[in-house]
């Protein structure tokens, strides 16, 4: 696991798209957004696993809005893994190492939109006072690094609502 690098873009975006194809509840934008993310120089955190060269997975991270005016919160994704290597714990190493970069930067916590059963394994629970309008308790979770999470309405970077 590694940080990107800018000979790594193309190979990228092959596994976000190739991992979000036939992903249920896909907008099949995600590349998009992490290529709006990079442009807009929003990608705290974008990291990915290789195996003798190939790029397997990549996870991005970027900071989110609070309406409490508090700093410091990021939101985790998109995360990618090549439909081959899905269950063989790249996603998880990725995850791991995403979350221990935003600590190592301070950051007060994160926020995901995700499987509930998924993203539990690393911390991550339904906090009642973090909200995500349109988004139901069970799909939008947090994890706070700090010791008391804010009550807040989250907001994402505007490159979220990238379209194709």
């Amino acid at each position: 696991m590694r940080e990107e690098e800018p000979g790594d873009l193309d190979a990228i975006e092959a596994v976000i798209v190739s991992a979000f194809l036939s992903a249920p509840r896909s907008s099949r934008t995600e590349h998009i957004i992490v290529r709006a993310l990079r442009s807009s120089r929003q990608l705290a955190v974008s990291l990915i696993a290789t195996f003798r060269e190939e790029v397997l997975g990549h996870v991005a991270a970027s900071p989110v809005s609070l309406s409490s005016g508090q700093s410091g919160w990021y939101g985790l994704g998109p995360v990618s893994v090549t439909p081959a290597h899905q269950g063989r714990g790249v996603g998880q190493c990725l995850i791991k190492g995403t979350l221990s970069r935003l600590r190592a930067l301070g950051a007060q916590g994160c926020v995901v939109l995700g499987s509930a059963g998924y993203y539990s394994r690393f911390g991550f629970t339904s906090i009642p006072s973090l909200v995500l309008p349109g988004a139901t308790p069970e799909h939008f979770q947090a994890i706070s690094f700090a010791c008391l999470p804010p009550t807040a309405v989250v907001s994402y970077h505007e490159s979220f609502v990238a379209h194709g």
